[in-house]
């Protein structure tokens, strides 16, 4: 009766044969297992990262010259979704300014926007 236990690669489940805290059959096995978990983890933030670029590249096209007012409407029918941005920002004045990386906006009190193009440090 053989009581040794057989110890499998984690990404294949081969036979191991070497040291008893091996894990992967050779590095093939270890490369292939650690990208899948990478991609399963960092799904979430690529989907939110493509978001956020669609925003940024949608201010962007609107505020060519770095300050314009535009209708709310005209901006979310090209695509911009308002629930993601980067940062805020508080002005002196109190206005609170919603950010895409260096292009941001702010509410007005119409049914407008004022895009900005604030340079980055």
């Amino acid at each position: 009766m053989d009581l040794t236990i057989k110890r499998l690669c984690i990404d294949c489940n081969c036979p191991l044969q070497g040291r008893l805290d091996k894990k992967f059959c050779n590095d093939h096995c270890r490369s292939n297992y650690n990208n899948r978990i990478r991609a399963e983890s960092n799904g979430a933030i690529k989907s939110v990262n493509l978001i956020l670029k669609k925003n940024r590249d949608i201010l962007e096209r609107f505020n060519p010259n770095g300050r314009i007012k535009i209708n709310r409407i005209k901006l979310l029918s090209a695509g911009f979704d308002p629930n993601y941005h980067t940062h805020t920002h508080y002005s002196k004045k109190g206005g609170l300014y919603i950010f895409c990386y260096e292009y941001g906006y702010k509410k007005l009190e119409t049914d407008e926007f004022l895009l900005i193009k604030n340079l980055l440090p």
